[in-house]
């Protein structure tokens, strides 16, 4: 049922990406599903490098946001077999890498969340953070993790 709103919505989900690092993509403890952070990559590539607001708009920080949370369900997918047994997302953090002056994370944070919110519904709804950071994984613009409940 998920899979068909993501496809109504052209998204297909990709393989997901390997770890950048020593750790595992998802990890579940109990009823949570912990998703590492993900980054803006399609192809095996980063789409979105640089600071948001100055090397990026913000309008490119929420397409960022997006992808990461299309790489972070896809993660999830491959550890639960089915999306479908999401019952909620309970926390979402995003991290905008951007300099100091910059204030808009919790826009550029809603490319996740508004995706997340479209595909499932009060499901979907989340508590959040928006952090603004210095510098992230090769150079991304975004990273979001999630900890849904299953």
């Amino acid at each position: 049922m998920i899979e068909e709103k993501l496809a109504s919505l052209g998204i297909t989900l990709p393989v997901p990406p390997a770890p950048a690092g020593s750790y595992v993509p998802v990890v579940i403890s109990g009823n949570l599903a912990f998703v590492a952070g993900q980054i803006p990559t399609e192809g095996g590539q980063v789409k979105f490098k640089g600071k948001v607001g100055r090397d990026l708009p913000v309008e490119a920080g929420q397409q960022a946001a997006r992808l990461c949370t299309v790489n972070a369900l896809a993660q999830l997918k491959v550890a639960l077999g089915s999306l479908d047994r999401i019952k909620r997302f309970v926390k979402v953090t995003g991290f905008v890498n951007c300099d100091p002056s910059f204030i808009e994370q919790p826009k550029v944070v809603n490319g996740a969340s508004d995706l997340l919110v479209q595909v499932f519904g009060e499901t979907g709804k989340h508590a959040r953070a928006a952090v603004g950071v210095s510098s992230l994984p090769l150079d991304s613009a975004v990273e979001v993790e999630f900890i849904a409940e299953i």
